[in-house]
């Protein structure tokens, strides 16, 4: 690897003796890794046969690659991650019930592990600024198959306007200079430069000034990075204990091989030693810096008043007609009974079950306002895979076992013809307990409505 050599002697300087094993580890191989999905009712055991090990500071973590068209990743069942990468949504720790905001969310790798951690329950904002991420963002989370997500595409100083203290817990993965992913992605050392790092710090501390108005007194922040810099690392959570007097910095579980952060490398507070560094030449995986603060309960000058946009003309209409909610209750009764949504809304034609605590929605761009239930079309309700996905078998009145030769023919595109003999109408397709679409019987054959930009 050709490191540049202003970089080289930066941190030849702050790692002295460290530093040749740390250079030589960058010339290592990256490591690759997946999580497993508690929200499936069952283990991927075809993946985790294919593991090199458990990831030891994440439950659901192992070490391997994943196969991108296997069965398990695209029912959702598992997620690649990088390993150190994982260890952030464990030191977010979200609880079930909790409002929790994953502020720079895409690809959706921590939105996943936080969505999972709180068991599906409460409300998870997924947020990313730019759209064409933001969209990958929503496809990832539609895969693994969560009821209680939003995906918006805002900035933050518009998110700040919408919910003043409202959050239980904030996690801020902050976009950065990715010098802790030099190995992995080599091309991010073309846009190094020795100003780099202190560019991407003043960026992040307005992203965590829009954070801090968001969050509730006793609320939990976390704000991490994929970087070694100290300008963006200790010296942005030096920043926050001096311009933020409540924000109490927290212990971080350090497992072996993990670093405690370097107060010496910022402004020599020992609060600071409480964050946690991942090394490449300590630990098997990237670059990464946690640090995580409790807000105290008394909030100095922060309190802003909900403030929305200029109101639009028109105003969209988010409710359902007569027969739009014939047609759902009629899919709902005969396929899902148990299933009870929570506040139907429409747009355009795309049904959506919105999780509660997100009420206004027109002056916020929302991706995924909840679970895709599906679409409406003339006279008819066609469910949505993200329904499919987000189903247990159990939870679903009418499923139809296929095999995996038959679920290659259907992600395919194909139709199934089936043996036995049953009513014609919508069943939920099973292929070795995994819920993976929707298809709709006809005299024996199964039409199929596996959307097109996803087959292959």
């Amino acid at each position: 690897m050709q490191l540049p050599n202003a970089f080289k002697n930066k941190y030849q300087r702050l790692l002295g003796e460290e530093a040749p094993a740390f250079f030589a580890a960058l010339n290592e191989e990256s490591f690759s890794g997946f999580r497993i999905n508690p929200l499936k009712p069952g283990k991927p055991t075809a993946t985790i046969s294919q593991s090199t090990g458990k990831v030891p500071y994440v439950p659901t973590g192992y070490y391997g690659q994943v196969n991108g068209k296997s069965l398990d990743h695209v029912t959702g069942w598992v997620y690649s991650q990088e390993p150190s990468a994982m260890y952030v949504g464990e030191v977010v720790d979200p609880q079930p019930g909790e409002r929790v905001l994953d502020l720079c969310a895409a690809p959706g790798g921590k939105s996943t592990h936080l969505i999972s951690l709180m068991n599906d329950q409460g409300l998870l904002v997924a947020n990313e600024i730019f759209r064409k991420r933001a969209q990958i963002l929503a496809e990832n989370l539609e895969r693994w198959g969560t009821r209680n997500t939003v995906v918006m595409n805002e900035s933050p100083e518009e998110l700040e306007k919408q919910f003043p203290q409202f959050f239980d817990r904030i996690l801020i993965d902050a976009p950065c200079s990715g010098e802790g992913m030099f190995r992995k992605e080599p091309a991010g050392i073309e846009y190094w430069n020795p100003e780099y790092p202190a560019e991407c710090a003043n960026r992040q501390r307005k992203i965590i000034a829009s954070a801090v108005k968001m969050l509730k007194p006793g609320g939990i922040l976390v704000y991490s990075t994929c970087t070694f810099s100290p300008e963006e690392d200790e010296q942005n959570a030096g920043w926050i204990l001096k311009n933020y007097p409540s924000m109490k910095m927290m212990e971080i579980d350090s497992y072996p091989g993990m670093d405690h952060g370097r107060p010496e490398w910022a402004d020599g507070n020992p609060e600071l030693a409480k964050a946690v560094r991942l090394f490449p030449h300590h630990i098997k995986g990237e670059g990464h810096f946690i640090a995580k603060f409790k807000y105290g309960d008394k909030v100095e000058g922060h309190s802003v008043k909900r403030k929305g946009r200029k109101k639009k003309k028109r105003q969209t209409s988010y409710s359902l007609s007569k027969e739009q909610q014939e047609l759902f209750c009629e899919f709902n009764d005969t396929v899902i009974p148990d299933y009870q949504p929570n506040h139907l809304v429409l747009f355009g034609d795309q049904l959506y079950d919105l999780p509660s605590g997100i009420n206004q929605l027109d002056d916020l761009n929302i991706l995924r306002p909840g679970l895709h239930l599906g679409t409406f079309k003339k006279r008819r309700f066609e469910p949505s895979l993200a329904l499919a996905l987000f189903l247990h078998p159990d939870k679903s009145e009418k499923t139809l076992e296929i095999n995996e030769e038959q679920w290659r023919q259907y992600v395919h595109g194909d139709t199934i013809a089936v043996e036995q003999e049953l009513p014609n109408g919508w069943y939920l397709l099973v292929c070795a307990g995994h819920p993976c679409g929707f298809g709709k019987l006809v005299q024996k054959t199964v039409k199929n409505f596996y959307p097109k930009g996803l087959r292959f």
